[in-house]
């Protein structure tokens, strides 16, 4: 029986591939590439000839069923043009249907732009929202953001440069002026970083003559509608659940940080909560 492995790849700096990665795709029978073409150079580069086939979102109904079959026989491993598979591409399915027929399915981690972009944005990274390109449509990129414009997670998304002003315009107009981090050629020679207000990256954006590359967009997420110190949850709920982990010993810095997490609310706001009931003479029951 054979194994679907899901390999990493670079998103630009060749010198991130892992040993393992390349490893794995020397041994493996079959690779599926979303761009043959662009996995091509980088087996060149490692010396790897393992033979080579498309899956893409325009064959993948009809390829899907041949790589399932060919697990059959031996390993396969599926790679993206850049990054890790199964992210924002037709991967997902493919990983579905190994699952469905009874095949183990193995990630090779590695590059990510997401996780790239959050980790260096300056943003909360404990909780976040993955969206992956909005639509494109101006409409229904406009509702789709007035979706989650009340959630307080950070918001990361990708999208393409001839979009990228249009997509700017309704995040600012739909979730307001915002905290930003804007990654273009992440990892390549002409990375770039903007950060500030949307409003401040926008106009930076719209005053250049031509835009180029993929950009990565981090955008801060939803302040809490005001309540016991910012807090939309009943006060009284997040004070027993806090009362409950200090008593066991938890410090106050772990306590907050686990119901941030648990409950998608800043970090700070429970943090300043915990330290008010740690305080109090008399603690809640």
């Amino acid at each position: 029986m054979g194994t679907l492995y899901l390999v990493s790849t670079p998103i630009g700096n060749l010198e991130d591939m892992t040993y393992r990665a390349v490893r794995v795709l020397r041994e493996v029978s079959l690779i599926a590439a979303e761009d043959t073409r662009q996995t091509r150079k980088l087996l060149t580069h490692f010396e790897i000839s393992t033979p080579l086939t498309s899956y893409h979102q325009h064959s993948a109904a009809v390829r899907r069923e041949a790589l399932v079959a060919a697990l059959a026989t031996g390993d396969v491993a599926l790679v993206s043009d850049a990054g890790t598979p199964a992210v924002s591409d037709p991967g997902h399915e493919l990983v579905v249907d190994a699952l469905a027929a009874g095949y183990p399915v193995i990630p090779i981690p590695g590059a990510s732009a997401a996780l790239a972009a959050l980790v260096a944005s300056g943003l909360p990274t404990d909780a976040f929202l993955f969206l992956g390109f909005v639509p494109r449509k101006p409409a229904e990129r406009r509702e789709y953001l007035k979706l989650i414009r009340t959630q307080p997670w950070t918001l990361i998304l990708y999208e393409a440069p001839h979009r990228i002003i249009a997509c700017l315009e309704d995040a600012l107009a739909v979730l307001g002026d915002r905290q930003v981090a804007i990654a273009r050629e992440l990892t390549k020679l002409h990375e770039e970083w903007l950060r500030g207000r949307l409003s401040d990256a926008l106009a930076t954006l719209k005053a250049r003559d031509a835009l180029r590359g993929e950009f990565t967009i981090v955008i801060a997420g939803a302040e809490p509608d005001a309540g016991a110190d910012g807090i939309e949850l009943p006060e009284s709920v997040i004070r027993e659940r806090l009362a409950r982990l200090l008593g066991q010993g938890v410090s106050t810095r772990d306590a907050a940080a686990r119901i941030a997490a648990e409950s998608g609310y800043p970090r700070r706001a429970i943090y300043r909560l915990a330290l008010a009931l740690q305080n109090s003479p008399t603690p809640d029951r």
